[in-house]
């Protein structure tokens, strides 16, 4: 669950070179060499491209959970996988920024068998370039999984390449006691939104906490107006260049925004998620819009004092059911070294006991297979599944459910020129569909 920490960390974190437009030929000149498009060796792998090898009773795992939470849950997920095989998993641990980094080289090398990752067009692209193995099969021994889950974990082909470990929603979240306090009610329509907004601010809060100095967090705010104001798939057709940034649809959405960014904090440009959010903990400010991780800055003890509301209506025909919910979990090298322990831990990942070691160790994380025992999550934790639950539609995430360059390049600088100068949309979308038609023609 967790998000990067910087706009560095972020930006590194996107598919690298390849994904980016540059050809191969390109890629190899300015590698100088089979050697440097390997990479540094820090993502060097455990695998073997001959297919074969290797011991019986081991596998490997590159990983990207080098947090300290994250780290030890999977630690305790993959020594319940060697109890209950006899399967040794060899875990290849490195930091999120150099992992994203290093991704598509790895790949291209000798990456370990098995390697964490995310749904959406990330995962999407690496299959397609015969990056990552077909794992029907491993599905076809899988259960508790809707078919949003499955949708998401289903390649261009049809076939499935991912499964799915964790996921984690974003919403309106705020803070039970303050509320209370003011006496404020949880609004269902835009209106009711700007209105609540306005009296906050008479009660001396900030009304939206807001920070963008990362370069990612705003786009959850650009995801949610789109969805709720254009539905779904005009959002991941917009998402897929499929659909004109110069539309009057798109210019209704950064409109909208606009009207509502006084409600927002000011100076979010220098501002990072966790600072934001602590304004929130600290009851600066009246709501928020996250991910389920914004609980990371609360103790134990506040997170009971946190809820959240799905972002309100604003078109009743398109209604308040789609959300950004985005998913991360496995997939499996295009040559693994131990291919038949490799499937065997894939399974062990997408089931039911995986699931409750994840629950228990947890608090933060919401598992993904619905047969997980789930008793012992929070009340929060609880709403937050019974939300992703109800979502007609669930989108991956702005940075997950397009072109990484096109995220990178263009999306980040316009979003945060947009917060600068919210007056000149025209202007910010036209220059926005000239980048997309060179980027996505490329």
């Amino acid at each position: 669950m967790s998000r990067p920490q910087s706009q560095a960390e972020y930006l590194a974190r996107l598919v690298p070179p390849s994904v980016a437009g540059i050809n191969r030929r390109s890629l190899l000149a300015g590698a100088a060499g089979t050697g440097a498009l390997l990479g540094t060796g820090l993502l060097a792998g455990c695998g073997d491209d001959s297919g074969s090898g290797g011991s019986s009773k081991d596998v490997s795992l590159g990983s990207n959970q080098s947090d300290p939470k994250p780290k030890d849950v999977l630690a305790k997920v993959t020594d319940g996988f060697k109890t209950s095989s006899g399967v040794q998993v060899a875990v290849n641990t490195v930091d999120h920024n150099t992992f994203q980094e290093n991704i598509n080289n790895y790949l291209q090398g000798k990456p370990d068998d098995v390697f964490t990752w995310f749904a959406g067009y990330r995962m999407r692209f690496f299959a397609q370039k015969g990056l990552a193995s077909d794992i029907s099969d491993v599905w076809g021994k899988l259960s508790g999984y809707s078919d949003a889950f499955k949708k998401a974990s289903t390649g261009d082909d049809g076939k499935q390449y991912f499964v799915p470990a964790s996921y984690y929603p974003w919403a309106m979240f705020y803070r039970k006691s303050v509320w209370q306090q003011h006496g404020y009610q949880v609004p269902t329509t835009l209106d009711q939104l700007t209105a609540l907004g306005a009296q906050m601010k008479r009660d001396g809060l900030t009304p939206i906490a807001f920070a963008d100095k990362d370069g990612w967090p705003a786009m959850g705010t650009f995801d949610i107006l789109n969805l709720r104001i254009n539905g779904y798939q005009f959002h991941v057709d917009l998402m897929a260049g499929k659909e004109a940034w110069t539309s009057d649809k798109v210019k209704k959405v950064f409109d909208t925004w606009a009207g509502l960014l006084p409600l927002h904090q000011p100076d979010s440009l220098g501002r990072t998620w966790q600072e934001a959010a602590q304004s929130l903990q600290q009851k600066k400010s009246g709501m928020y819009m996250l991910g389920l991780f914004v609980g990371q800055q609360f103790s134990n003890e506040e997170q009971n004092d946190l809820d959240f509301f799905t972002f309100p209506e604003i078109d009743p025909a398109i209604g308040a059911k789609a959300l950004d919910a985005p998913i991360d979990g496995y997939m499996m090298a295009r040559k693994p070294k131990n291919e038949d322990n490799a499937r065997k831990l894939l399974e062990y990942f997408g089931g039911k006991e995986a699931g409750d070691i994840t629950v228990k160790n947890d608090p933060a994380t919401l598992v993904a297979n619905t047969s997980a025992d789930v008793s012992g999550y929070t009340a929060l934790q609880k709403k937050a599944a019974e939300l992703v639950g109800s979502a007609t539609e669930i989108a991956q995430f702005l940075d997950r459910d397009t072109r990484p360059d096109f995220a990178s390049t263009v999306m980040i600088p316009a979003i945060q020129q947009f917060i600068k100068n919210p007056k000149d949309i025209d202007g910010l979308t036209s220059s926005i569909e000239n980048q997309k038609k060179s980027i996505f023609t490329d």
